[in-house]
């Protein structure tokens, strides 16, 4: 009797055990890297601070001046990538799709960017060497990432795909490689290992890839959005946002407040467009068709 007692209790831990854990569908979750742009260059404003509780941000470091620690959720309200960052188009990516979304979906973000770098630091396999010829002042941002800023986003990844299910990734990268035509091919390459280290699928996790302030901003790395507009050829699930008339900081490199608004709402209504095709597709891909 008090053998079929323990077992019964075993049982009934295991199971609350695993609801504690159990994905949920309706917790959409995405990944975010990239450069400076993706980190957040520019200073958020009031506006950007008001929280909604719909849409959540996992701490990628510790950040002891924001209270917040490594590996949990918070209601996401700029910074979202380190500790003294400013705005990105995460922010406003996320607010995008919670206004857009049921009630019932709550949208969660990891952002992992390092300003300054080439696409080559989020190479899994040869990080290493750009990691120890990379200049003193990105030192400091690499360090919260133990010098490998791929590594911590797969991860975070892992850890939340415990709570929800992961929808999309979202990269901002690309004025560090202007004018390298080799750019999309090691993008793929990035691609294509998050999606095997997580065990995705391309068809289900589409890439959304910014554009760098445009020609009519005269944006200083300009030239490398015709790069950036073959990726789709290259990454069939790609999608290019554009960045024609976001607003640019005088350095012509980085976006301001407002650009980032608008550069972030692009991005969340591309990925609501593609979520209702996807929907659409799905229930037409379910319906029986009556035999003549």
């Amino acid at each position: 009797m008090k053998h079929l007692r323990n077992l019964t209790l075993l049982v009934v831990m295991l199971m609350i055990s695993t609801a504690a854990f159990s994905q949920d569908k309706n917790f959409h979750i995405y990944l975010c890297f990239g450069q400076s742009n993706m980190e957040g260059h520019t200073k958020f404003e009031p506006q950007d601070t008001i929280g909604d509780k719909r849409f959540k941000v996992l701490e990628a470091v510790d950040c002891p001046n924001l209270g917040r620690k490594k590996g949990e959720w918070y209601t996401a309200v700029p910074p979202l990538s380190r500790c003294n960052t400013g705005l990105t188009p995460a922010d406003y990516f996320g607010r995008t799709l919670v206004a857009g979304l049921p009630e019932n979906v709550t949208v969660g973000v990891i952002n992992v960017a390092v300003g300054g770098c080439k696409i080559e630091l989020f190479d899994k396999n040869n990080h290493e060497s750009y990691v120890a010829t990379a200049p003193d002042w990105m030192k400091g941002a690499l360090a919260p990432y133990e010098n490998n800023p791929y590594g911590r986003l797969v991860e975070m990844a892992k850890l939340a795909q415990k709570r929800g299910v992961i929808k999309g990734i979202l990269l901002h990268q690309g004025e560090s490689n202007t004018g390298d035509a080799e750019w999309p091919a090691k993008v793929k390459g990035v691609y294509e290992n998050l999606l095997k280290d997580l065990g995705l699928e391309a068809a289900s996790v589409p890439l959304l890839a910014g554009e760098v302030v445009g020609a009519k901003e005269n944006g200083a790395c300009a030239s490398m959005n015709a790069i950036i507009a073959t990726l789709p050829t290259v990454i069939p699930t790609a999608h290019v946002i554009s960045s024609e008339g976001c607003t640019a900081l005088p350095d012509r490199l980085h976006f301001t407040a407002e650009g980032y608004r608008e550069l972030g709402k692009r991005y969340g209504e591309k990925m609501l467009a593609l979520t209702a095709a996807s929907t659409t597709q799905k229930k037409q891909g379910g319906r029986k068709t009556k035999s003549k």
